[in-house]
């Protein structure tokens, strides 16, 4: 059936598309020709900052007000540095050092990073409360299990983003920090009572919105007391009657993406629940990361005929489409104008704060931010639309920035005395869809150091001794306190000789007996490593650029 060209137009300005590959085909920059609201770049389409700019640069051709979206979390969760592992640590990080100010300084580089490239809208920050120590999705990505600190990063990683000039967009609305199974792969249920979710998950969304987030991301997940049998992104209840209702955000609600199990599989397929997180009140819909013009056709016809059918109203469709475009114009830069200055202070004062010597490290008790607000503040004007000169093109990550913030959520207990020269043993770890495979490690870090890698479950005693002769050893992983065989093999090394123990996943309250150090890093990006093998000894020269992988 032929579609109103009108209706074509309407459902395409609710979508966000992607692509593979490092420039655009020709389908893609057509589609925003058309009223496409825009495209989420993944890792596939990233291979330097300088092609990234390009790239934006081609979809810019299709139409100027574009939104470009990414997930830049910094930590585990990173699209810029997926080749190398991000030049800032994650969430947990951040969360662990207790320090605002910092927070806000590296969400501001990554706005900054991502501004210079030609993105104006960031999926991030991930505002879970982690209460689910084995949850699978969250984990490090999360501030922290406090909601009340969790709301207070919240609003500093909002404050720091949106002073770029890149919109910032909170997730996963109403809370995806106590689930233990992934959305990607099915719907998890969160069966609590509503008043359990208003003072432990909601906080940290009612602080974003009070700092002004443009976009908050809506979860696939189930919670029965407030969406019934389906996922928050479906519910009317949560995206209308709690965050726009009681919450009061007037922003973007943008869905997680469409292709997930956690949607399509509720849906039926990925053009269904197009409609229906539509009918519930989402605006913006991320369709997924495998796209072709095919599925965009087939959902912007599918939105289409439910506003002939009645499952869609006409005013809800353009009431999507007006807010998506209202996103678009925050965060489009003007010919000529800066979009990744700070909001405030001079570098002397920027650097001090990185560095903890600033005013403020976490906030009291009587200062921190009430989990409930009255009204909606004015947007305040960001610097980054103030007269300067054009953004560079390609941005160098700033590593110096994301390794201080990464030694101050680092935790170190032990010491490194008996550890010089190691033999560094990394177990293999899985990774999340949402994280994809990132190098992670010491690596590319170590001055004289040999770095081998094991599968827990196959590594002995035996192999690993002799492999490292006299040397002690420094053993590396991700949730150790979850593999048995790994727990076993550190307590047997360490009964044999001097061994340190890294942990680079969600930490836990497992201590390894025996050993020498332990170092929990709160994430594996490659400042988080740095971190580690600084503590260790096992660095020659200082920051001062990122290092090339091995």
């Amino acid at each position: 059936m032929t579609i109103d060209p009108g209706l074509r137009r309407l459902a395409l300005r609710t979508l966000l598309a992607a692509f593979p590959g490092a420039t655009a085909p020709p389908w893609a920059v057509d589609l925003l020709h058309d009223g496409l609201a825009g495209h989420t770049l993944f890792g596939g389409n990233v291979v330097d900052p300088g092609q990234v700019a390009d790239l934006t640069a081609q979809l810019r051709s299709g139409r100027a007000d574009v939104l470009i979206a990414i997930d830049e979390e910094g930590g585990d969760v990173t699209r810029l540095g997926h080749r190398t592992g991000s030049a800032y640590p994650g969430n947990a990080a951040l969360g662990a050092a207790g320090n605002l100010d910092l927070t806000r300084l590296v969400y501001a580089a990554i706005g900054a990073d991502l501004a210079a490239a030609g993105i104006n809208l960031d999926l991030a920050p991930t505002v879970d409360v982690n209460t689910a120590d084995d949850n699978p999705i969250i984990g490090t990505r999360s501030f922290g299990a406090d909601p009340a600190l969790v709301a207070r990063h919240t609003a500093a990683a909002v404050t720091g983003l949106q002073s770029s000039g890149v919109a910032a967009c909170a997730k996963h609305f109403p809370g995806h920090g106590a689930t233990v199974t992934d959305s990607h792969l099915e719907l998890p249920t969160v069966d609590v009572p509503l008043s359990l979710l208003r003072s432990r998950d909601l906080p940290p969304f009612a602080a974003a919105v009070e700092a002004g987030v443009q976009a908050v991301m809506s979860a696939h997940i189930r919670v029965p007391q407030l969406t019934g049998d389906g996922p928050a992104t479906f519910s009317r209840s949560a995206l209308n009657g709690l965050l726009r209702d009681e919450l009061g955000f007037r922003g973007v609600i943008v869905t997680d993406a469409l292709e997930m199990r956690g949607a399509a599989g509720a849906a039926g397929s990925i053009p269904r629940a197009a409609v229906a997180a539509l009918a519930a009140g989402a605006d913006l819909l991320c369709i997924g990361a495998v796209v072709d013009l095919e599925l965009v056709e087939a959902v912007a016809a599918e939105i289409a005929a439910a506003t002939r059918d009645g499952r869609l109203a006409l005013d809800r469709l353009e009431d999507a489409a007006e807010r998506t475009a209202a996103l678009a114009a925050w965060s489009t830069p003007r010919a000529g104008h800066q979009t990744h200055t700070t909001r405030e202070g001079s570098p002397a004062r920027e650097k001090s704060a990185a560095r903890g010597d600033g005013p403020a490290r976490e906030e009291s008790p009587a200062r921190e931010r009430s989990a409930t607000r009255e009204g909606h503040p004015a947007r305040e004007e960001s610097p980054a639309r103030g007269d300067s000169a054009a953004p560079e093109r390609g941005r160098r990550p700033d590593f110096e920035l994301g390794v201080e913030a990464a030694r101050q959520g680092m935790r170190f207990e032990g010491s490194d005395d008996r550890l010089r020269n190691p033999l560094v043993v990394r177990f293999v770890a899985g990774y999340s869809i949402a994280e994809g495979k990132v190098p992670w490690g010491l690596a590319p870090h170590l001055a004289t150091a040999e770095e081998i890698e094991v599968l827990a479950a196959d590594a002995t005693v035996e192999s690993i001794t002799e492999r490292a002769g006299d040397r002690p050893i420094v053993l590396v992983g991700r949730r150790l306190h979850n593999s048995p065989a790994a727990r076993t093999l550190i307590e047997k090394l360490a009964a044999d000789r001097p061994v340190g123990v890294v942990e680079m996943g969600w930490p836990s309250q497992w201590r390894p007996a025996g050993v020498d150090a332990f170092v929990i890093t709160h994430g594996a990006s490659l400042a988080n490593s740095r971190a580690a093998a600084e503590a260790l000894g096992l660095v020659a020269t200082a920051v001062s650029a990122l290092p090339k992988q091995r």
